[in-house]
């Protein structure tokens, strides 16, 4: 923002103000402008700071000699102000180590300040004040100028100022020059949220259960004893089908499966295992006779499978070498005749191993039906936390069946009751969607202290980093992140251009909005109905000079979420544009 102020007319005044401070009589009667340019003429957060370039331009012959001018930015806003680096500007012959401006060439400096940002900054002014001091007169010390007017403070003004407080600071803003006013805020509006990446919860609404008993064999028969066909094992197998039978969720089906030891003949092997799973079918039925339900029978024949397993579970000596064994050969006949070779440890499975896989295996494999969303949703809102377990919990979150805030309080239950990574780490993302960027950082923070790092969790904390304003951090983390999580990061540093090629929606159009590709934004966004995305077009259509599609949306939005009306009271892109009648 261009600002020309003629300031050694002002000071004339000033001089027969306060004749003491004659070292700026020969810099009024200069008459040429002390320019002033901001750039951006209008402010903007980018990155948790507001940042600006001032190029004051002293002209030539205006400078006095002998004199001192103390310039200092100050960005202004209800309830506060904050002061930014002053810059000290000296004459020829002034014996100190600021800033020479020669009267005979004039001068240009640039001034470079930066302000963390506040909220209250997007309503804002950012003023110059300016205090000079002369090397003899009572300007001694630095005194404030009025660079409004060009006066400096009457005694009771700078009674006012000597004595500080609220008073004297309302003055002093009086003194200074506005060169720009707002703050465009439009970046803080990027949602990082909506990249982060959660963890799956390994929820299943079907799983599968799976339960065994055994009927064992003699060896080389197929007769089952009346011991055999009474156990534990066979009598807790049929309680539990008993138990599943009218439970509506739970399908059971049933099999008999035959099997024989891997020694002896194949074809014999082979004939043996299709008839106990013929005796061992009749001795379940018989078990089970009350379920009701069929059972399939089927033969396997010699069990390598089920011996493998026995072998690598066992204690038995040379069992590493047992195991090369079976990897090395494919034949059943060429396994059985190298084991065998190897006497003493066939011993050893003779008695040990062998035995076990002569038996009909029962089989109930059980698909379990669990609760439905709306009954996880509904022990949601009853506080019943404990009828849910870590899965349904993190499922029933990613739903669309919760609010935001009950998402928070399912998730809360579920890291504190289970303090895993991915109940942290979807419990952050929830804290963020809710714009609780410092409960989400320390929520991430406990994901990692769960043992969490994954390519979800590094991605995740460069986005809360970028939302707390932590760059140094969010950089790092962003290295290796996703290609939007990376575009989102140029974005917050300012690299609009390049953010936008890689995001996509409402991201992306608040991108090209702030990279001036108004036609672009207004297409990313062209099938979004949401209240925020009315409102960007309304930011859009004011940019682009159409108020009366800027109002319509505006209302549209405000219809849609009321606090757009007050939003865009303290929008620097709308105030001043837009009536204030859309909000009656």
């Amino acid at each position: 923002m261009k600002r020309v102020f003629k300031v050694s007319a002002m000071l004339a005044v000033a001089v027969f103000t306060l004749t003491s401070c004659n070292c700026y009589k020969k810099m009024a009667k200069n008459q040429n402008d002390v320019q002033l340019v901001c750039t951006p003429e209008v402010l903007e957060l980018n990155n948790g700071v507001v940042e600006a370039d001032i190029t004051v331009k002293f002209p030539v012959k205006y400078f006095n000699a002998k004199a001192v001018v103390k310039v200092t930015p100050v960005i202004v806003f209800e309830g506060g102000e904050v002061a930014g680096a002053a810059q000290y500007f000296q004459g020829t012959k002034v014996q100190d180590n600021y800033t020479v401006i020669d009267a005979n060439q004039g001068g240009e400096y640039t001034m470079h300040v930066s302000f963390p940002y506040d909220a209250r900054m997007e309503c804002s002014q950012l003023q110059l004040r300016a205090e000079i001091k002369c090397q003899s007169g009572k300007c001694k010390e630095f005194t404030l100028v009025n660079l409004n007017t060009g006066l400096v403070p009457s005694k009771a003004e700078a009674a006012v100022l000597a004595a500080g407080g609220a008073e004297a600071e309302a003055l002093a803003r009086t003194f200074g020059l506005v060169i720009a006013e707002g703050v465009n805020v439009l970046q803080s509006d990027l949602n990082y949220a909506e990249a982060m990446q959660v963890m799956e919860s390994g929820y299943k609404n079907v799983t599968t259960e799976v339960t065994r008993a055994n009927y064992m064999y003699a060896i080389n028969s197929s007769n089952l004893s009346s011991k055999a066909k009474k156990s534990e094992e066979l009598t807790a197998f049929q309680q539990k089908a008993a138990e599943q039978k009218d439970n509506d969720r739970i399908k059971q089906n049933l099999y008999v499966n035959g099997y024989a030891s891997p020694d002896g003949p194949e074809k014999f092997n082979d004939k043996l295992s299709a008839a106990r799973s013929q005796s061992g079918k009749k001795a379940a039925e018989a078990l089970l006779k009350e379920i009701g339900l069929p059972l399939d029978a089927a033969s396997y024949g010699e069990d390598w499978e089920g011996f493998k397993e026995l072998v690598a579970a066992s204690n038995i000596e040379d069992k590493e070498l047992i195991l090369s064994v079976l990897n090395s050969y494919e034949s059943s006949s060429e396994r059985e005749n190298q084991i065998k070779n190897m006497s003493q440890v066939f011993e050893a499975l003779k008695k040990d191993i062998l035995p076990q896989l002569r038996r009909a295996q029962l089989v109930n494999s059980s698909d379990i039906t669990g609760k439905t969303d709306d009954e996880m949703a509904a022990l949601v809102r009853a506080a019943n936390f404990s009828a849910l377990d870590e899965k349904e919990m993190l499922h029933i979150a990613s739903t669309n069946k919760l609010t935001l805030e009950e998402k928070i309080v399912v998730l809360e239950a579920a890291a504190k009751t289970y303090g895993s990574a991915a109940a942290h780490n979807n419990l952050a993302i929830a804290y963020a969607e809710a714009g609780e960027s410092a409960k989400a950082a320390a929520s991430f923070d406990a994901a990692v202290k769960a043992g969490g790092n994954s390519a979800e969790l590094n991605n995740n904390l460069a986005l809360v980093n970028l939302m707390n304003g932590n760059t140094e951090a969010a950089n790092a983390y962003a290295a290796n992140a996703s290609k939007e999580t990376k575009a989102l990061a140029a974005a917050a540093n300012g690299n609009y251009a390049a953010a936008q090629t890689e995001l996509d929606g409402y991201n992306a159009a608040v991108a090209a909005t702030m990279n001036a590709d108004y036609t672009a934004a207004k297409q990313y966004i062209a099938n979004d109905k949401t209240a925020e995305a009315d409102y960007l077009r309304a930011v859009i259509a004011v940019k682009q000079g159409d108020f009366a599609t800027a109002t319509a949306e505006l209302k549209s939005a405000i219809a849609k979420d009321g606090s757009y009306a007050e939003r865009c009271q303290k929008d620097v892109n709308l105030r001043g544009h837009i009536g204030k009648e859309i909000l009656l």
